[in-house]
């Protein structure tokens, strides 16, 4: 019946898929991990690597005044009683997670600074997300190929810089040379799940991937963990749902997180949640029609097709992306700076191009003049420059009267001073469009990540983690790290039932 079986299937490669195929493998069951494309990661292997996890040994050591009861209370504050379980369940595994897995001498943790996203009690000063340790090459040998390069040379094609594996490389990395070291974790790329296989009871017992030698039937004797991400690059299934922005202006990988693997549990009866809903981000539109991540505003005035400012620009990137959402007019919105950053975008940006490669290709303009610029842009001059003069009067008086620009600590996280004025020519006028990190509505689990069905049942044999699975926090994003800490965390409490 079977090509191939094993204890466990885990769909995926990124970090939520990963974290699962490990503490299988290492309480000794045979696992596979099925990655539809050539390389491992996903949208992990492209992120900084932040990890919301509270409450850790790593949090202690920096001695930066983060616990369990802090994240509670902050979780509490932002999110209410919405799914109150799944919000425990989170902050009582994050814990014992991270020390299993820096029992691994392959894994090692440390705390970077990085505020969370809302103000509200519970806050930890700085933030309270870890990150891994960067990882030499040799330490993962040849398999060091197998992951994704950072997105800036994915695009292009090219494989990884000299030098060792950071960020999300040294996330998925440090997390494959873990697997590799139990000696029962197998890996197979281009292995794309599409179909789920039942027995007569309905228990979910194997899956059916699309391969480069054809169709293949790979059985799993404990269950099969969906792990492969969101939809954010189907955009027939974006329409579907009504997803806010493209596929081409996602941050995920171009051949990555079309949704086959939720699909097939859908075909099961599968409950789904949060379809139309994603982490967004504000995007600097490229020359391909994508589209680059860009945080930490250090300057620039964000305006819509009217020439107004609608939000604070140093806002944290979903909560702009959501301003950005509430009216058509402003999507695309457009960034004026001047000749201060001699033609570099006033923000973190990834990927970053040159600045003659975008003004070739029209998606950014420049004019010696507000009033030329705005003639360039079709918005009315009269607008754009009055909405200039004013935030130029904010700068000077250092106090964003309209939006509180440089209030909050995430934007002196970025930039001192945040208040910067836009007075010298030439103008620069960026196109920004509505990115996403990825789509965060899916199937439907319990605190033990099992899928459920329409009527609240789970299907036998069947978990979800990571954006496959409806989010939690709802449409919130409470800090930098959320989306991997949480995935890790409930594809760790998946095995934890089906070894159980």
């Amino acid at each position: 019946m079977w090509a191939q079986e094993y204890d466990v299937v885990v769909v995926g490669s990124g970090a939520a898929a990963l974290t699962g195929a490990w503490q299988a493998a290492r309480a000794g069951l045979s696992v596979a991990v099925l990655e539809r494309s050539p390389l491992l990661g996903g949208t992990s292997a492209y992120s900084g690597a932040a990890c919301w996890l509270p409450g850790t040994d790593v949090q202690q050591r920096a001695g930066n005044g983060d616990s369990s009861e802090s994240a509670r209370t902050y979780l509490n504050a932002l999110l209410g009683d919405a799914n109150f379980a799944k919000q425990e369940a989170f902050v009582s595994t994050a814990p014992d997670l991270v020390a299993a897995l820096e029992q691994d001498p392959a894994i090692e943790f440390v705390w970077r600074a990085f505020p969370d996203y809302f103000d509200l009690p519970g806050r930890v000063p700085q933030g309270r997300s870890i990150v891994p340790v960067d990882l030499p090459v040799e330490e993962l040998g040849e398999r060091a190929a197998l992951v994704r390069p950072p997105v800036d040379r994915d695009r292009v094609g090219k494989s990884h810089a000299p030098g060792p594996l950071s960020a999300g490389r040294a996330l998925i990395g440090r997390l494959l040379l873990a697997l590799d070291n139990t000696g029962h974790g197998t890996v197979h790329t281009e292995h794309s799940v599409d179909e789920l296989v039942t027995d007569d009871d309905g228990r979910v017992i194997g899956v059916v991937a699309s391969t480069p030698d054809g169709r293949v039937r790979i059985g799993a004797r404990r269950g099969v963990i969906l792990a492969a991400g969101g939809f954010e690059r189907s955009q027939a299934t974006r329409t579907t749902h009504g997803v806010p922005g493209t596929a081409d202006w996602s941050m995920a990988p171009t051949d990555s997180t079309t949704g086959d693997a939720a699909q097939a549990a859908i075909a099961l009866g599968a409950a789904t949640d949060l379809m139309d809903q994603g982490w967004w981000a504000p995007g600097v539109a490229t020359p391909d029609g994508g589209s680059a991540f860009a945080v930490g505003f250090r300057g620039s005035v964000v305006v819509d097709q009217a020439g107004q400012r609608y939000a604070n620009e140093s806002l944290p990137y979903d909560q702009f992306g959501r301003a950005m959402q509430a009216d058509p007019a402003r999507v695309p919105s457009y960034a004026i700076f001047d000749n201060r950053t001699e033609g570099q975008f006033p923000a973190f940006v990834i990927p970053t191009l040159p600045a003659a490669e975008h003004l070739a290709a029209g998606t950014w303009v420049q004019a010696d003049s507000i009033e030329e610029l705005a003639g360039l842009l079709d918005i009315p001059a009269e607008t754009l420059t009055a909405t200039i003069d004013r935030f130029n009067g904010f700068a000077a008086a250092d106090q964003d009267d309209d939006f509180g620009r440089g209030d909050d600590e995430y934007a002196r996280y970025f930039a001192r001073p945040v208040l910067v004025p836009v007075d010298q020519p030439p103008y620069i006028a960026a196109r920004i469009v509505l990115a996403d990190l990825g789509t965060k509505g899916g199937l439907v689990t319990d605190v033990d990540s099992r899928v459920l069905r329409v009527d609240g049942t789970p299907i036998t044999g069947l978990y979800a983690a990571g954006n496959t699975s409806a989010s939690w926090t709802g449409t919130f994003y409470p800090g930098p790290g959320i989306p991997i800490g949480s995935g890790m965390v409930f594809a760790s409490r998946a095995v934890a039932h089906l070894a159980g």
